[in-house]
């Protein structure tokens, strides 16, 4: 638990170097309207990809029960 801690309140300082400069290099006004712009568009295209994914499945496993309850109901055998 110490060395979390120690590493945690460490870690700022090392990162920070070049007089607080990150890696990206200088930020600006038009940098961080793209970034802004970067996450309006990544976020909802993100939930309607996972959401289309899901719906996949839905529909995977409904035709499963389908078929399931389908070969329940059946009298089959000899």
């Amino acid at each position: 638990m110490l060395a979390l801690t120690t590493l945690l309140v460490t870690a700022a300082p090392v990162l920070a170097h070049d007089g607080g400069e990150g890696l990206y290099g200088e930020t600006n006004d038009q940098v961080v309207t793209n970034a802004g712009f970067i996450l309006i568009i990544f976020f909802p295209l993100f939930v309607f990809v996972v959401s289309m994914i899901q719906w996949r499945l839905e529909k995977r496993k409904d035709a499963r029960k389908a078929i399931a309850k389908k070969r329940a109901q059946s009298p089959g055998g000899w």
